[in-house]
């Protein structure tokens, strides 16, 4: 479906490390930008001075340059770090648009679509109290709609600091949201609201669709939760329109939630949200794009595993459902595992890089051998969940001595072992090391001298050479570690074994 004309934004704000509900919402907009050939619109809301920072903002960046999301207008280049801001409708960073709002706010209240409003917060408070105690709407109930100019000056003369709100029509108002049909909202549950504070910053509900208009945004997708601002910001795009603005209504889709433990909707604050813990565990953004793409779609009904790319040939905002979507780490983790087996050997082994290479490895960067961890390779891949598992996978091949895991220790040396590790080693001192095969051959010898069948004859050496009881194929890790270092570790714990 290409539709050059199609403009979507993403526009979060810097607060706090990114989260895996946000990521979604990302990801269905930079889809459907990219499945229609339409324009990635990346804006930074950061007007609220208190909780947004520059760290979370270039965190922000990062993180949609780890993922992917090569954004066509943004504050900055997606594949440079210079800052310049890239796009015809700069700057891309609310804080330095001000000016633009505070313009938009002097037309709005010049063409009579918004008006002062000099009511306290005690004065609201107490006839929203009363509205609710009458049973009515407890919305804001148009108290300085018409003031005369007498009231204003009373007003003035209390030093009363007014903040401007936006006239909402007094008829319903009908749209159909691209994920949820036609909806209807009447005019005592949308009332009057605020659009600049007193202080004179512009909110949320005026910058917002202010720089959707200007930037021509043709669909907003967006969070299940914003829906109630919806008929608010129409009716506020009709009075851009009407003052020449505005060029048009985008269409609206809202996001099914995201939920997380106990059917509640999944919060920034929950651990498993935060993106970052999935970056450090070495999850694929090819494996966490896939998993949270069924969030609210599917490609196929019996396709659950597919790359960036067949989900960008096939995602239309209409086939998006509207049900809440449940947060399954589980399902997470193997769709993960699933695209790490998906990887060409070569690609495998560079992503373990940071891992295994990095300064907090439990070896020493000298005792890394890159030859050695690209003949396990291939046995690796097969095994990882996220990245983060290989250290303990292939600790073994870099450390002087194994991992000391006593629940292992006690779990495979049972009485007996002692016998069956010196037969063991007798035999693999003979066996041909060029072959797992032979390995393999020896260790089975030595446990039907003992009466043992392979699984139980293996156990021991298994832990004597790699410290647990899991691990990756042993016969091809022992021809990994090579002889010396195998009969080395043997030796050690049959001396353990007889101490």
């Amino acid at each position: 479906m290409a539709n050059a004309n199609v403009r979507v934004r993403f526009c979060p704000s810097p607060t706090g490390n990114p989260h895996v509900g946000l990521v979604r919402t990302a990801l269905f907009n930079w889809a459907y930008a990219r499945h229609t050939g339409g324009t990635f619109v990346f804006r930074i809301e950061d007007t609220d001075a208190a909780r947004d920072s520059e760290e979370s903002y270039e965190q922000l960046l990062d993180s949609m340059r780890w993922l992917g999301f090569d954004w066509d207008e943004g504050p900055a280049a997606f594949d440079s770090t210079s800052g310049a801001d890239s796009g015809p409708h700069a700057p891309y960073r609310q804080s330095q648009r001000m000016d633009i709002y505070k313009d938009v706010a002097r037309k709005l209240l010049d063409g009579g679509h918004a008006y002062y409003c000099y009511c306290s917060t005690a004065e609201l408070d107490a006839r929203r109290e009363a509205a609710r105690a009458a049973g009515k709407p407890s919305g804001y109930d148009g108290h300085c709609r018409a003031l005369t100019d007498e009231q204003i000056a009373v007003y003035r003369t209390e030093d009363r600091e007014p903040i401007v709100r936006f006239r909402m029509p007094d008829e319903p108002i009908t749209f159909t949201d691209l994920v949820r049909g036609e909806l209807t909202f009447t005019p005592e549950n949308v009332p009057d609201y605020g659009i600049v504070r007193a202080n004179g910053a512009p909110l949320y509900t005026l910058v917002n669709p202010v720089d959707d208009a200007l930037m021509e945004i043709t669909h907003v997708l967006r969070g299940e939760d914003l829906l109630s601002s919806t008929p608010r910001q129409i009716a506020l795009y009709k009075a851009l329109i009407e003052l020449g603005i505005a060029k048009s209504v985008p269409a609206f889709g809202h996001l099914p939630y995201v939920m997380g433990e106990g059917n509640k909707k999944l919060s920034k604050r929950d651990p498993q949200s935060s993106l970052n813990l999935y970056r450090e565990r070495g999850f694929l953004p090819e494996g966490l794009l896939n998993y949270l793409s069924l969030l609210g779609w599917s490609l196929s009904a019996d396709q659950d595993v597919f790359s960036i790319d067949e989900m960008v040939a096939a995602f239309d905002i209409k086939d998006v459902v509207p049900n809440p979507a449940r947060f399954d780490l589980k399902k997470c983790e193997a769709i993960n595992a699933d695209h790490i087996r998906r990887l060409d050997l070569k690609a495998f082994i560079e992503a373990c890089g940071p891992w295994l290479k990095a300064p907090h490895a439990p070896w020493a960067p000298e005792d890394f051998d890159q030859a050695r961890w690209e003949a396990i390779a291939p046995h690796a891949q097969t095994r990882l969940t996220v990245l983060s598992d290989i250290t303990q996978n292939v600790d073994f091949l870099f450390l002087d001595e194994p991992v000391e895991d006593e629940a292992s220790w006690t779990k495979a040396m049972k009485e007996g072992s002692d016998a069956l590790l010196r037969t063991a080693r007798a035999k693999l001192e003979s066996a041909d090391w060029t072959s797992p095969e032979s390995l393999k051959a020896a260790v089975l010898a030595a446990g039907e001298e003992h009466g043992l069948k392979l699984g139980k004859a293996q156990a021991p050496v298994r832990v004597a050479v790699t410290g647990r009881t899991v691990g990756l194929p042993l016969f091809e890790s022992l021809e990994v570690l090579g002889k010396d270092k195998t009969l080395t570790r043997i030796d050690a714990a049959l001396a353990k074994l007889t101490a």
